[in-house]
Parts: structure tokens; sequence; C-alpha cells
């Protein structure tokens, strides 16, 4: 029996997929299909990883025998040889399919490990997620949560969509660091209606540093400019909110209240 089978064998018995066993492995799928398929074979220090793992020797894999045993007791297999090699360790692979679906998707999946494990369900967690609420390294869902995520509502260090708070931020409402979008608040914020260190708009800008139409700041530049603090403690507002419904009637109710949060009643 051939290198390429006996692992076919042992992976069979232990009711791996290739993917599962790539990533116990740290290797990808397609070297692992490779493997089995006799096309290539492991270099020296995946053959050690494979024998650890299932607990067989060199020998038993290498060598041309006529059976395999996908349960061999540690204490009676032959010992193993590491020729020098150190000793890896592969973190454990954890994953959880609930039983339960709904629209075709498990209620619950989470897929947690080293290597690109992804999880899809209603409720995702994994390395890579996808869900309606969905919480990983790479996530997407109506709620996401992750360094990089996209959704309606997202918090994340880099995040897409709705409503974004994030170290950077895009979307129709968007909070951070950096934030660009229809009403954007952040260090550095652009958008149609900005709030920020620097903020640059392309209606109202309030910030220390602020561009647009309508300009509020320490400094502003703009057709209607409100610079320094003095002119904004004239300003009311219900003042501040007529100037802006006087350039722009169309302007959201939930927008014009954060605007004129920095006037006085």
């Amino acid at each position: 029996m051939t290198f390429s089978e006996k692992l076919y064998q042992l992976r069979k018995a232990r009711g791996l997929s290739q993917e599962n066993l790539a990533g116990h492995l740290g290797v990808s799928r397609q070297a692992v299909q490779k493997w089995e398929t006799g096309s290539s074979t492991p270099d020296v220090s995946n053959l050690v990883a494979i024998s650890e793992y299932f607990q067989v020797s060199l020998d038993h894999l290498l060598k041309d025998t006529e059976g395999v045993s996908a349960s061999t007791d540690r204490e009676e297999s032959e010992p193993q040889t590491t020729i020098g090699i150190p000793y890896r360790i592969y973190q454990p692979h954890y994953e959880y399919k609930s039983t339960r679906t709904l629209f075709g998707l498990p209620l619950v999946h989470i897929n947690l490990g080293r290597g690109f494990y992804r999880a899809k369900g209603i409720i995702a967690i994994g390395n890579i997620a996808v869900g309606l609420i969905s919480l990983g390294i790479v996530s997407a869902g109506i709620l996401s949560l992750g360094c990089i995520s996209a959704g309606i509502l997202v918090l994340s260090a880099l995040g897409i969509g709705a409503v974004v708070f994030g170290a950077v931020a895009v979307g129709i409402l968007a909070v951070g660091g950096v934030a660009a979008g229809l009403f954007a608040a952040g260090g550095l914020s652009v958008g149609i209606y900005s709030i920020g260190g620097c903020a640059i708009a392309s209606r109202v800008a309030i910030g220390g540093y602020a561009n647009a139409h309508i300009a509020v700041g320490d400094q502003a530049s703009g057709i209607i400019k409100i610079a320094g603090h003095q002119q904004m403690q004239l300003l009311s507002a219900a003042q501040f909110r007529e100037i802006i419904l006087g350039e722009y009637p169309g302007t959201p109710s939930f927008i014009m209240k954060i605007l004129t949060l920095f006037f006085q009643q």
C-alpha cells in the first residue's frame, strides 16, 4: 500500500475532510489533495507532522505495506524517528454546526482554528464569518464584528456598511478615526455632512478645521462661514437649523439634531 493510499485511509478513519486535515497540518487543501492522489509527496517536516498527528511511525507511512491501522496505540507503535526536525505545535481546531436550520443555513456555526476556517450560518463565528450575526477576523452580516467587516451595523477596525464604527469607517453613518459617508464623524471625516478634528463636506462641516458650503469651526472655509467660538455662541440651535434648511431643505431630521447639538438650545 502506497503512502497516498495510507494517508487517504487515515484521514477517512478520523472522519476528516481534506480541508480539516490541511488546517491541522498548517498547509493548503490542495497540498493534501496532491498527496492523496500521488501527484506530489510531502517534505520531511510535513511527514513528521503527519506521523505525529495520526500517531504512526515514519516507517509505517513510507514503507509499502499491505495494511494500515487508523488507531495505532501509542504504546504499541514503533519509536518515531524525528531525524533532528524541531517539534511543531499545531493549534487545535474546533467546529460546531447546529442541526436546526433557517433559510437553509444552520442557526449557529462556529469554526475556529489555525488556517482559513469559514463559518456560515444565522449566527456565524469563525476566522472568516458570514451570517446575519457574524464575528470573525473577516466578517460579513447584518450585525458584523471583526477586524475587517461589512454589513448593516458594523463594529470593526476596517468597516464598510450602513452604520459603521471603526478605526477606518465607510458607510451611510460612519464614526471612526477616519470616517467617510453620508454623515461622518471622526478625527478626519469626509462626507455630505461631517463632524471632526478635520471635517470636509459638500454641505455642512463642523470641526477644528471645517471646509464645506456651510462651515463651522476654529478655522472655517466655505460659502457660509461661522468661524471661532465667539461666533458659535452668538447662534442658537434654532438659528443654525434655519441656516441649514435655507440651503438644504431636505436635510434628514436625525442629522439636523446631531448638527445643532453644538449650539445653544
